[in-house]
Order: C-alpha cells, then structure tokens, then sequence
C-alpha cells in the first residue's frame, strides 16, 4: 500500500497504536474506515478480536468484526480480555493477525486499538501504521468474494496453562499476595492462574468496570500507588501487584509496601532467566542502563541497548533471539511468549524466584537500589523537544565518559548519567538519571539537569514587550 506523502493520518494515531476521546475522535464510522485500511495492508484471512474493560469497546469491537466479515475476514472473537490474551491468540492459533480495543492506560473516556500482523508482531509507525491511518481517510475498495465468519472463543483457559507450564513457580510456596487490578482486565485473567498456585490473593478493583470509578488504572503514576502499598502494609502480604487497564504492564511493591521501580525488576529478571539458559541475549531500554548490564555480565548474557517502545524491543530480540527484553516503564517482554509483552509472566518468574532462593523481594532488589539509585521519570512540558536536546547537548561535551543519541540523548559520566528523550505521544520531555552508590550525588545532578532544562525552554520564549 502507497498513500502520498502530502497526507497525514487522522490525529488519534501515535507512534505504537490509535487512541482518542470515544465518540469524538473515535466513532464507528472512522473505526469501520481503519478496519478496511487494516485489510487492504495486511489482506488477511482470520483475524482475532478482543476489547478492554471500556464501556465503549463492544460497540467498537463489533464494528470491527462486522467490517472484517463484510470483506471477507474471518473472526476469531475473543470478547473482553487483556491484551497479552490477543497476542496469544493471533500466535498460538497462527492466524494472520488482530485487533485489540483498547486505550490502555488512557482516562475512561478514551478508546483505540492496537494492531498486530502474524506471529503477533506489532505495526507502529515504522511498520504499516502510518500507511494504515492516511489510508483510513479514504479505504481502497476490497473485492468482496465471500463473507467471514465469526468464531467465539475462550483462549483464557488454554493461556493460562501455557504460562504455567512455561514460567511458572515449581516450589509451592503459599504466598499472601495484593492484587490491585485498577477494574481493567488483569482479574479474570490472574484468577484463571490463582487456581493452580497455592496463593492468598487480597484484590483490590478486581471486577473490570471501564468507568474506572478508582481512578485511571496507571500504577506509574505516585498519586496512583497508594492503596496498594498500604494494603500490603496493612495485611503482612509477601508481594504487591498492580496493572495497567488492558494489563500489559505490572508493577511490584515488596513487603514492607514499597513500590519497587520497575528498572530493578529488568535486572531481576533478566538474571533470573540467564541462570537456566547461560549466555543468553538481554534487550533493555537506554533510559537506564548501569544495573542492568552489570547484572547480564555477572549472569554470563548478552547485553543490547535497544530504543525505547514496544516494536523496537520485539524487532531487536528477534534479530537477536533474546531471551527476554525490558523496560522501565513496566513492560516486560520474553522469547517464550512470542516476543510479546506480559503483565502476567513478570510475577510468575519473581515468585518463582523468591520460592527458590527463600528471599523476599526487598532482599532480592536492596543491593541493586543501593548501588544504583534512580531519579524516577520526571517529565517536562516543552513545545520543540529536539531543540531542548542539541542545547543539553551542546552543554555536555566536557568530562564524559559517552554521549548517545539511539534514543534521545544520553550522556555518561564517571559516577552518574542521565537519558533525556522526547515523548512519542505528547509534548513532553521524558527525563531520568542514575549514580553509583551516591544519592546524594544523584540529588545534585538532577537539579542541576532540570535548572539547565528550565533554563533552555525559558530561552526559546518570546520576548514581551509593551507596545508605545
């Protein structure tokens, strides 16, 4: 598919998937207009189709099915399900690809969708979206030659025996555990696994409501981790979990209710995976680095820096056949689940781990904290994010180690560094620093960061001056 080059998709498609405000910016008339695009790209056969807790999702999904079957797709519906059941679904069932109703961890009003081609691989931007969203203006006529049908299918069960069998703990060790599911989609799909685990589960929002009526299920947000740190506290539990609405990220709080930065977890994991297959490649983000590659080294794998967002780390761990990727942004993603990323493997490989080596998950991520303390994300609002970099990097050109541009700019000194990258979804500086064994450094640095950050985007603000 050709589209000109003069023409841009319509503003709710971002650089990994399509969301908007639903009715608005989504309706049935541009959903059924996308869906066509999606065929005329990707000229499938079968499709698999599912949607999150949104109230808007079954209308849309049904738009989707029926566009699908009008133009000769078949349908594997899969109804309401996390997002990883779609990509196990469209892999496991070798269909042609899917489309997955959902916002993620947008505000309740919010829908979209993301779309996978065959094996579940994703297409961003780079790899169809943008051809998909200028086609969607006006969808190429499909020859009709026959009408699809529509399979129901429950794909929950069979998923669950399968991350069992392929990550799941081997010690039974009956863990209490929180599980804050924020009403998105994690319920349904941890229960269909509590029955094979010897866990004491404490839900919190366990039942999907897509009015989200506790707030927008996005544990990244410190306003947001709260109720389930004090939970944990509250209870003795062993672990926290949260979710993101569609699921496709977890979030971990130790025993004491800390929230643990994700960042951590990566290592954890990755170490965790490289003791039964040595030598292993590991794919990781370039936000933060030092613990990460310290901890592959000392596990004997291979270590990848691969720029930030979903479709880069699956297209970099195919090319390397890596074990596993990770973000510190919470998505986790592992060869043996197709690539793909799971809110539900991260906890099955910690709890695994903690029952093995006895620990909690404080004493297994203590060290790492202490040795390489973090700012946390810090975002920035700024209207020529490209701008603010070359000015950052024009200032750190003395005394470092390495400057980077994969993604962002990253800039490496002896004992601290930091990634400063632009949103791919808004106008925003996404900011984050680490040090060796130093916080008070770490303290220094990132003030010293965000004054020189302030100072850049004040210098691009016109001058006001009073007229005579």
């Amino acid at each position: 598919m050709t589209s000109p080059p003069d023409r841009n998709p319509p503003t709710c498609f971002k650089a990994y998937d399509i969301r908007g405000a639903a009715p608005a910016e989504i309706d049935a008339e541009l959903t059924s207009r996308i869906t066509r695009a999606y065929i005329g790209f990707l000229k499938p056969r079968k499709i698999a189709v599912g949607y999150d807790a949104r109230l808007s999702g079954p209308d849309l999904a049904a738009t989707v099915e029926e566009t699908l079957t009008q133009n000769g797709v078949d349908v594997v519906a899969l109804g309401a399900v996390a997002t990883e059941e779609l990509y196990f679904a469209t892999a496991s069932l070798g269909l042609d690809g899917g489309i997955m109703v959902t916002a993620s961890h947008n505000p309740a009003g919010d829908n979209g969708f993301k779309l996978v081609r065959s094996e579940a691989r994703p297409i961003s931007s780079d790899t169809g979206l943008r051809e998909i969203g200028i086609s969607s203006l006006d969808p190429p006529a499909i020859p009709k030659t026959r009408t699809g049908r529509v399979e129901r299918v429950d794909i929950r069960p069979k998923l669950a025996e399968t991350l069992l069998e392929r990550f799941g703990p081997k010690q039974k060790r009956p863990f209490r555990i929180v599980a804050n599911a924020g009403n998105g989609m994690a319920g349904p799909l941890i229960r269909e696994l509590a029955v094979h685990l010897p866990f004491e589960w404490i839900w919190l929002h366990e039942v999907p409501d897509g009015r989200y009526p506790h707030g927008v299920p996005n544990p990244l947000l410190p306003e947001n981790r709260s109720e389930t740190a004090q939970l944990v506290h509250a209870t003795g539990a062993d672990l926290g979990l949260a979710w993101d609405g569609d699921a496709d990220r977890c979030f971990f709080y130790d025993e004491t209710g800390r929230f643990i930065e994700s960042y951590y977890l990566v290592g954890l994991i990755a170490s965790s995976l490289l003791t039964g297959e040595p030598g292993a490649t590991i794919v990781h983000d370039p936000r933060l680095v030092w613990n990460t590659r310290e901890l592959v080294t000392a596990s004997s794998g291979q270590s990848i820096v691969c720029k930030s967002g979903h479709a880069f780390i699956k297209e970099a761990m195919r090319a390397h056949g890596a074990v596993y990727g990770g973000e510190m942004s919470g998505h986790h993603y592992f060869r043996d689940f197709f690539y793909c990323d799971s809110g539900m493997v991260p906890w099955l490989v910690v709890t695994r781990l903690m029952a093995e080596s006895g620990m909690s998950l404080s004493q297994l991520v203590e060290e790492r904290m202490t040795r390489y303390p973090i700012s946390g994300e810090i975002n920035r609002s700024v209207q020529k994010p490209d701008v603010i970099l070359e000015t950052l990097a024009g200032q750190h050109q003395t005394d470092t180690r390495s400057i980077d541009r994969l993604d962002g700019l990253s800039v490496e000194y002896d004992n601290w560094r930091f990634n400063v990258r632009a949103s791919n979804t808004e106008p925003l500086l996404r900011i984050n620093l680490e040090a060796r064994d130093n916080p008070r450094l770490l303290v220094q640095k990132t003030s010293t960061l965000l004054r020189e950050i302030e100072q850049a985007i004040r210098s691009l603000q016109p001058t006001l001056c009073s007229t005579p």
